[in-house]
């Protein structure tokens, strides 16, 4: 994961789009607070700046 996360930065990508769990299958609180926590960080961050770098729209 800091691999990825330090390529994203060099090409200009927030690093925190990215993320890896490691959670059990019967560990539904701990899935939900994990998708509530990427939801979030996608919400704050806004679209991908790839979009606005390839003029997508949306």
């Amino acid at each position: 994961m800091r691999q990825a996360k330090k390529l994203l930065e060099e090409i200009g990508i927030e690093p925190e789009r990215v993320e890896m769990f490691n959670i059990g299958a019967s560990d539904a609180v701990l899935f939900a607070k994990a998708a509530d926590q990427m939801t979030e960080c996608a919400n704050r961050l806004g679209p991908s700046p790839l979009k606005k770098a390839r003029g997508v729209s949306k």
